[in-house]
């Protein structure tokens, strides 16, 4: 082998492993979340949203360019009315960084205000509404 050739060899080599890893990691950055933890956890929130998006819409919008977002906001005032407001975006990667880029194909928005509330029962609806606005994403983007 010549010796001139061997860096470009190696880089060779280096640039397919990492391609191979980032196609493991990608299945992974399906779904990021920005929610208030006291609501609602990320795990919680990254599960309600893998169970109300079939299969289908990864057909469609693959997770090596597209990426859906949620955030759930709000909590108990102190008059104990739970207010919340959870959002689902789906949002495409840029094709060379696979960065996040800011311009929503789909958004659904949804609020409740529930007076007489504990924390548990504003909880519970916090993953209500984060689940009521993935499945209005999901049916804007495919039939069922």
């Amino acid at each position: 082998m010549n010796f001139a050739l061997i860096p470009t060899a190696v880089l060779a080599v280096l640039a397919t492993a990492g391609g191979a890893a980032w196609s493991q990691g990608a299945s992974k950055a399906e779904f990021l979340d920005y929610s208030t933890r006291s609501l609602i956890s990320e795990e919680a929130a990254k599960k309600i949203m893998d169970d109300a998006v079939p299969a289908k819409v990864w057909k469609v919008y693959p997770s090596t360019k597209y990426v859906f977002i949620s955030q759930v906001e709000g909590g108990l005032t102190t008059a104990g009315i739970c207010a919340i407001t959870a959002r689902v975006m789906l949002m495409p990667l840029t094709p060379t960084a696979k960065a996040v880029l800011f311009r929503p194909q789909k958004t659904a928005t949804t609020f409740d205000a529930v007076p007489s509330s504990t924390a548990d029962q504003c909880k519970t609806t916090a993953a209500d509404k984060l689940k009521e606005a993935t499945t209005a994403v999901v049916s804007a983007l495919v039939k069922s």
